[in-house]
């Protein structure tokens, strides 16, 4: 009885239940990032939004209070859907805008990576691609082996939002 009386009072105490009160920015102390992206989307056009994930990631960590530089952070993007399409120099004018984001993340330090089965899949060669990109024997393969490096695997999932944040807030 008395350790149930004593959680109560902690329980009561603890400043996440009093009424009234909002939630509160902190600032965890991470350490710089050693991630490797598993893209494999079912439409090219989402490659924006799984892009935003990058984005997601680089930018509060390289803002106070961390302020790593872009290359502090390990990054790798493994390609192997049919976004690989929007990294084709024959499809640039289609996707120019996501290309040159990750043209301009690839000059921080980021390394894109497509699977050579599944551009084979495709029809493309390694040549076909643009020039930041590195092809690699199969993203199965890529993935383990930097999991195994101890990078940590963030797979986005790119959904079609069905209604529109007012209608949801």
């Amino acid at each position: 009885m008395r350790r149930f009386l004593t959680l109560l009072i902690l329980t009561a105490a603890a400043p996440w239940t009093r009424a009234g009160e909002g939630a509160r920015l902190v600032y965890p102390e991470y350490e710089e990032p050693r991630v490797v992206y598993d893209f494999f989307l079912d439409h090219p056009q989402k490659i924006g939004a799984a892009l935003y994930w990058l984005r997601s990631l680089i930018n509060p960590l390289s803002e106070p209070p961390y302020s790593f530089a872009p290359e502090m952070m390990e990054i790798k993007v493994v390609l192997h859907g049919t976004e690989i399409a929007t990294v084709a120099k024959k499809n640039y004018p289609s996707y120019k805008d996501a290309v040159e984001r990750m043209r301009y993340y690839a000059a921080l330090g980021v390394e894109f990576k497509v699977c050579a089965l599944a551009a084979e899949e495709y029809g493309y060669k390694v040549e076909d691609f643009q020039e930041f990109i590195e092809v690699v024997p199969s993203a199965f393969t890529e993935l383990v082996h930097w999991q195994m490096q101890g990078y940590a695997l963030i797979t986005p999932q790119v959904i079609e939002r069905r209604e529109s944040l007012e209608a949801i807030r």
